[in-house]
């Protein structure tokens, strides 16, 4: 039997216990599926304009996964 993924951060501020799972365990969630969209296309663009497919292909690390995980204080 195979679980979602449980992603825990302890160490922050944001709640009374000092630790988050479902913000970060949501945000790697978001993060999987951006990134399996957004990968492809990265790449497709990447042969023309080198810049621009290197930013598409790290949306998902630097946009998506922290305003997620951020978004919930637990």
């Amino acid at each position: 039997m195979t679980g979602a993924p449980l992603c825990v951060q302890c160490g922050t501020r944001d709640n009374p216990c000092r630790c988050k799972f479902v913000g970060p365990t949501l945000g790697f969630l978001a993060f999987v599926v951006t990134a399996i969209v957004e990968w492809p296309v990265g790449a497709v663009v990447y042969i023309c304009n080198h810049s621009k497919g290197r930013r598409i292909m790290g949306h998902p690390l630097t946009t998506v996964y922290p305003k997620v995980a951020n978004a919930i204080p637990i």
